[in-house]
């Protein structure tokens, strides 16, 4: 296998696209042609429309964070205060159906569920760490990586007694990748056509700063928030780094072409045209 090629940021523009936010998580690109996502501290979804600006979606009170598309364009929602995950039908209408899929794994509450991915075969894999005043109010004696069926089905993908945080799928959708913040490093799994996990191994380790957010591109590479935004080849090579005026939180390929990387950073949203696409994986079909 020949060695993967480093990613040049240096004639990068980066651009704010929001400004002002209190905390900003859980990018998504929708079909529909804007960005979601998330302010946690104030309970917000906001959208962001290329070309014409930000504007404010919704307000979740169950304290949205993690957000992702399925394939028929519903959007889900990592709700850490509420602990539980939604679904939202005709997520892109201001009357879109929300249902709870998972708030409890063996009769007890989840800690708070942060990150979230949808296999374009309609598996949802989400985390489950639990931060700051988050850890006073745990029922299960571990953080969580979480598989529920297109049946509703749910299981624990994975125990840990240190944080998963993001989650992300390679594009062929056969791996989940997985950081971890206290570990500071990248766990993946074998996913079968069920959406099963086995095969638990550490691709990435020793990342400086706190590892959050992750996206795959589409010949795999591996895009952190951690530091910096940092990028690894599917073995685990740093490719690059991309450095930021404040730690990003996580990230989302967007645009139509999915060339463009939009990047959460506690008070503000960048968007960075790479050149590089992203996977399609973490996208609802085009309509």
């Amino acid at each position: 296998m020949g060695t993967a090629a480093a990613q040049d940021f240096s004639n990068i523009k980066v651009e704010r696209v929001a400004v002002g936010l209190r905390y900003a998580e859980g990018p998504a690109w929708s079909t529909e042609g804007f960005l979601l996502f998330s302010d946690t501290v104030t309970n917000k979804l906001h959208k962001f429309f290329p070309g014409k600006g930000e504007s404010e979606s919704s307000e979740v009170p169950g304290g949205p964070i993690g957000n992702a598309y399925d394939a028929q364009g519903r959007l889900y929602t990592c709700e850490f205060r509420e602990r539980r995950v939604t679904r939202t039908s005709h997520a892109n209408k201001t009357n879109g159906k929300v249902d709870v899929l998972a708030s409890k794994f063996e009769g007890k509450r989840f800690n708070a569920p942060n990150d979230i991915a949808v296999r374009r075969d309609g598996q949802v894999y989400f985390t489950d760490p639990a931060f700051g005043e988050q850890q006073d109010h745990r029922e299960l004696d571990f953080y969580g990586v979480f598989h529920i069926t297109p049946k509703g089905e749910l299981e624990a993908l994975a125990k840990s007694k240190t944080r998963p945080n993001g989650v992300a799928l390679s594009p062929n959708g056969r791996i989940l990748y997985v950081t971890d913040s206290d570990a500071r490093l990248i766990r993946a799994y074998d996913l079968d056509r069920n959406g099963a996990g086995t095969g638990e191994r550490v691709v990435v380790d020793k990342i400086d700063g706190v590892p959050d957010g992750i996206r795959t591109d589409e010949k795999g590479n591996l895009w952190v928030a951690a530091k910096t935004l940092v990028v690894y080849s599917p073995q685990g090579q740093l490719l690059g780094q991309l450095e930021l005026a404040e730690t990003p939180s996580n990230l989302a390929f967007g645009d139509p072409d999915l060339e463009t990387l939009f990047i959460t950073a506690r008070t503000t949203v960048y968007r960075v045209r790479i050149g590089v696409k992203g996977s399609s994986q973490h996208q609802p079909t085009q309509n």
